[in-house]
């Protein structure tokens, strides 16, 4: 029998939660994937995986042989990317996840001349905020903010981002302009919710070199930035948006700049910029591909927002 298939798909199997997502992995049926489990299974005398219907679990014996056997299987990746990738082009598929206003705004127009630079390569793109299993659901990098970092992830910086708190000329027409942070807990807040853990992120200032939190209040709380940013159209209220997503209402005066950098006699107060994260599941996961992948974002993205 073909043990190493074998041991590929029972590892696939635990590590994505099922046949069926090891199956996809592999680029099999599921129905092959099983058998292949069970010729292992047969091969080694012993059960490895308990299967119903709706679940599967490691037996006592198949914990023990998975943590023997899944490094191996992820060197085995490693070695075949290094030496085949090394004489042809970049292949086969790559899944991006990425909170969704960064990829609708910035990865949408920037993928097309990474698939043009790389056309063998099969492409998805994951837009969602909340908090996104690698394994379970095939995601090979992800593009996270720093409030969204997983302990144990591999996570390289690859951008620092503006954050613009902004509000609609009819808002401060009606409410007033907050001059200084503190003048936020008297005005309207649209306010982000972190679909991950349920939190409010944080609007973060530094002030001589400290940071600190504006305290707010939160009049209307949504998860999605870009229903903050119509809601702030429409004269809702004061937000806080990432460069990208702030910049064309401000070009058509939609929204006014708030707290822009002011200096007086040595005084300094600065907005807090987004961080943004290119995060795969531990080092082994670097592949080829994904490091192509990181390598065009620093080199696509503004200038301005590279991080040396």
């Amino acid at each position: 029998m073909d043990t190493l298939r074998g041991i590929e798909s029972f590892v696939k199997a635990v590590e994505g939660g099922s046949i069926a997502a090891a199956a996809r992995r592999l680029g099999i049926s599921a129905a092959a994937t099983s058998q292949n489990i069970a010729r292992l299974e047969s091969y080694l005398g012993v059960r490895l995986l308990t299967r119903t219907t709706r679940s599967l679990a490691m037996t006592d014996a198949g914990r023990v042989y998975y943590d023997k056997v899944a490094l191996l299987i992820q060197e085995l990746e490693l070695a075949r990317a290094a030496v085949t990738d090394a004489h042809q082009e970049l292949q086969g598929r790559l899944c991006i996840a990425s909170t969704a206003a960064f990829s609708r705004h910035v990865l949408a127009p920037l993928i097309p001349a990474f698939n043009q630079r790389y056309p063998r390569m099969e492409l998805e793109l994951t837009s969602t905020d909340r908090r996104v299993d690698h394994i379970q659901e095939s995601v090979d990098v992800s593009i996270r903010i720093k409030q969204q970092l997983d302990e144990g992830m591999v996570a390289r910086k690859i951008a620092t981002v503006p954050t613009i708190f902004c509000a609609s000329p009819a808002y401060i027409a009606r409410a007033g302009r907050p001059s200084v942070p503190a003048d936020l807990r008297e005005h309207d807040c649209l306010v982000f919710r972190l679909a991950a853990d349920g939190r409010f992120l944080r609007w973060g200032f530094i002030e001589n070199g400290l940071r600190f939190d504006a305290d707010v209040r939160a009049a209307i709380i949504s998860d999605d930035i870009d229903v903050l940013a119509r809601l702030a159209v429409a004269g809702g209220g004061v937000t806080r948006l990432a460069a990208f997503v702030a910049n064309e209402y401000l070009h058509r005066g939609e929204l006014i700049e708030l707290f822009s950098t002011r200096e007086c006699t040595g005084f300094r107060t600065e907005v807090e910029p987004l961080d943004l994260y290119a995060c795969v599941r531990d080092r082994h996961h670097l592949t080829p591909k994904v490091r192509a992948f990181m390598d065009y974002l620093a080199e696509a993205l503004p200038a301005e927002w590279r991080v040396a």
